[in-house]
């Protein structure tokens, strides 16, 4: 889950790489180094975020047109200035970044103490670099060579990038299970774990695909697999726009996320929508689409927030398609000998499309003759391409680590496949079609009045900052936005939060309700209205205090919650795309009242790839 980034061409290399950095720092922030040729490879890291980094080196001479850097979230090692990246070889010969994890580091290591290597890390990054040193040594071979061959005896996951104080014109990047681009400028190459670092210098890019090895030498670019085979560079001209990663006038990127879902729920929209004409069209997704509609069994994979829109997602393909759909924790489906059939459908929800454990299920699904269908937000991302068919969220660059516009856009597009399954397959008529048309189109209005609730849930927040747990409850299509709304507030707030379906509180949870303990239920109306209102009394009964999510103008829930939040009306399947606006807000409240970063919690990362 590391950044990494490099530059070769004629530009300074170090200004280019220590922006590119901090663009990528909420990949990892635990570490921050550089390493740039100027007739030594010189290297400089530190422990903590690139800001540290920069204050190392300010004094510095840093003179060079080529240089690589990296941002760390720690696998191997504690977080410390000797495990930081970049990593020099015995004879500082060569320097590395690495994202992933090496899993037979040990035994190679072993190899190489034998050997006479010695090492000042605890990491695989520094054990890879002098493996390919020693391969490069004892066969006298090229670097790239070398790299081939050290690439073909690791098992594990890996995009790396490696420089030679023997070559200042060259630098060898690669991948498996960790992403890299590569961005094509004008005599110039950037190499980073996205694009954020490189849109302002270039929008043309290579995806590089895994196992394939990039050599930059003499100002070219070749791209050759591990077997030494020549492959075309594909170059793709990005849509992405400087201004989207910036915070824009907010004081972070999650607060700037949660006010852009108007915008980008109407972005999953545009092009595939218009209530009007009665026209719904998914173009992503068109081979497969009669094999979608008549399907007998779906399963979903993904992780965290995805997991979360993934059970939604059930709810409304069971309750329109009428098909079976099973929902699986991407991390634990490839380990339980799942019962996967031929032609079964599974969908892979993922915001950055480069989530490991999400893309080692869809290899095991795929394996056993299953149909893919990739929803992801990062165009050219490697779910995307291991996908048979899908869709993309277009939901805008999503930088803060708690996702919140990824929820609400994966929502939309899975309500849109779904409705035009049940419509294609029969198991709706046309005017339930046509005022769920007209109802999704007016979701972004509602959200934005939903945002206009933020006054009121800040001083709410600041009633709850110092709580030391919390407990939400929700019904129906509410129950994920319990989970969901749970998981945000103890990812960046660090409080403890479990979030339930109200009806199982009175199995287990409600022996923790007492008057310090804070409970969020989401009450909308809807078809478990009177059941949930049942459970509110209970908690009170119980002298716990009640955060209530309610429909506007609820008036009876109002009578008896400690405080109401009033959203706009929609339909019940929909309501989740709503419900959620107040907890995102609720969590980063109390977040930022606890002196917490939002942007960056500590022990995460945005980008999970690894498993």
């Amino acid at each position: 889950m590391c950044g990494i980034v490099a530059y070769i061409g004629k530009q300074q290399a170090a200004p280019i790489i220590i922006k590119g950095l901090k663009r990528l720092e909420y990949r990892g922030y635990d570490s921050a180094g550089i390493s740039v040729l100027n007739g030594n490879l010189n290297v400089y890291k530190k422990m903590g975020k690139v800001s540290e980094l920069e204050s190392l080196v300010k004094d510095q001479s840093l003179k060079s047109c080529i240089g690589i850097g990296h941002t760390r979230w720690a696998t191997h090692g504690e977080p410390n200035d000797e495990n930081a990246h970049p990593h020099k070889s015995n004879s500082g010969n060569l320097s590395i970044i690495h994202n992933g994890i090496i899993e037979n580091y040990a035994t190679i290591k072993q190899e190489l103490v034998n050997k006479g290597y010695s090492f000042k890390s605890e990491t695989d990054t520094e054990v890879l670099v002098n493996f390919i040193e020693n391969i490069q040594k004892e066969r006298d071979c090229s670097l790239a060579r070398a790299v081939r061959i050290a690439l073909n005896s690791v098992v594990g996951a890996y995009a790396i990038v490696v420089m030679s104080k023997d070559n200042d014109n060259q630098l060898i990047a690669a991948r498996k299970g960790s992403p890299l681009v590569v961005g094509v400028g004008k005599g110039e190459f950037f190499f980073a774990s996205d694009a954020t670092p490189i849109i302002e210098y270039t929008n043309e890019v290579v995806y590089l695909n895994d196992y394939e090895i990039a050599i930059v030498e003499n100002g070219k670019l070749s791209i050759t697999d591990l077997k030494d085979v020549e492959k075309t560079p594909y170059i793709q001209t990005i849509e992405l726009e400087l201004e989207a990663i910036e915070k824009g006038g907010y004081d972070h990127f999650m607060i700037k996320e949660i006010y852009e879902q108007p915008k980008s729920i109407k972005d999953c929209m545009r092009g595939r929508l218009n209530a009007d004409e009665n026209r719904l069209v998914i173009g992503g997704i068109r081979e497969y689409a009669n094999k979608l509609t008549n399907s007998d069994r779906i399963i979903i994979n993904a992780c965290g927030t995805s997991w979360h829109a993934g059970l939604v997602s059930e709810y409304f393909i069971e309750e329109f398609c009428r098909i079976p759909v099973e929902v699986e924790y991407a991390s634990e489906f490839r380990y339980r000998n799942p019962i996967i059939n031929e032609g079964d459908i599974v969908f892979a929800i993922s915001q950055s499309g480069e989530t490991a454990d999400t893309l080692a299920a869809i290899d095991l699904a795929k394996s056993k003759g299953a149909i893919i269908f990739g929803l992801c937000n990062v165009v050219g991302s490697s779910i995307s391409r291991a996908s048979h068919e899908g869709a993309y969220t277009h939901a805008g660059p999503e930088i803060g680590v708690a996702s919140t516009k990824a929820f609400t856009a994966q929502l939309t597009v899975m309500f849109m496949i779904a409705l035009k399954m049940a419509y294609k397959k029969g198991t709706i008529g046309d005017s339930v079609f046509r005022n769920m048309l007209y109802e999704l189109e007016n979701i972004p209005q509602k959200v934005e009045k939903a945002l206009q609730l933020n006054n009121q849930i800040e001083k709410i927040a600041a009633k709850f900052k110092d709580a030391t747990n919390f407990l939400y409850l929700g019904r129906g299509y509410n129950f994920p936005v319990a989970l969901e709304g749970a998981l945000k507030l103890k990812e960046i707030s660090y409080i403890h939060a479990e979030g339930y379906p109200a009806a199982e509180m009175k199995h287990g949870p409600i022996a923790l309700i007492d008057e310090d303990m804070p409970v969020v239920f989401i009450a909308t109306k809807d078809s478990g209205y009177e059941k949930i209102v049942s459970n509110i009394q209970e908690v009170k009964a119980r002298k716990g205090q009640v955060i209530a999510i309610v429909t506007e103008g609820d008036t009876q829930i109002k009578d008896i919650a400690d405080y109401t939040i009033e959203v706009p009306d929609t339909l019940e399947p929909l309501m989740p795309l709503i419900s959620v606006i107040p907890l995102q807000l609720l969590a980063y409240h109390i977040a930022i009242m606890r002196g917490c970063n939002v942007d960056q919690p500590r022990n995460l990362a945005k980008s999970v790839t690894v498993e």
